[in-house]
């Protein structure tokens, strides 16, 4: 059975694009438009890892993220991927991993076969680790 993954952003473009490579990939795809819909999703789906968009109108991804992390009973634990515009958003990254993020993806910078790697390394597809910054380290651009 292929893994599941779900891919939660406002931007249909980005939203379509991602799914299309991803499922080119050979993962099963459900997208969400907004937070809201993505945590319904979340609440009630089976997946395996979440690309998760930060900037969105009414629950962005960091609001997504800390109502994950304070439901009770919590969803079961799954990787998160967050999406950001730019490195200007380097406080907002920050928390995202305080909140459990495990990487970050740039979307001005990140090409298909980068996002298939990300997913790839955090589901246990390669042996390479992925660099995730901490809180207290200063945000890089990550080497493709």
């Amino acid at each position: 059975m292929a893994q599941r993954i779900l891919i939660i952003d406002d931007e249909l473009y980005l939203r379509e694009l991602y799914e299309e490579v991803i499922q080119s990939a050979g993962y099963e795809v459900e997208t969400a438009l907004d937070g809201k819909e993505g945590l319904e999703k979340i609440r009630t789906g089976n997946f395996d890892l979440i690309l998760l968009d930060v900037m969105m109108p009414e629950l962005d991804g960091i609001g997504v993220m800390q109502k994950l992390n304070t439901e009770d009973p919590k969803p079961a634990k799954m990787p998160v991927i967050v999406i950001c515009t730019n490195l200007s958003h380097d406080p907002v990254i920050n928390e995202a991993i305080k909140l459990g993020a495990k990487a970050y993806i740039v979307k001005a910078d990140v090409v298909p076969d980068q996002i298939i790697e990300k997913i790839k390394q955090l589901l246990g597809g390669t042996t390479a680790p992925v660099p995730v910054p901490t809180p207290q380290t200063p945000i890089e651009p990550q080497a493709s």
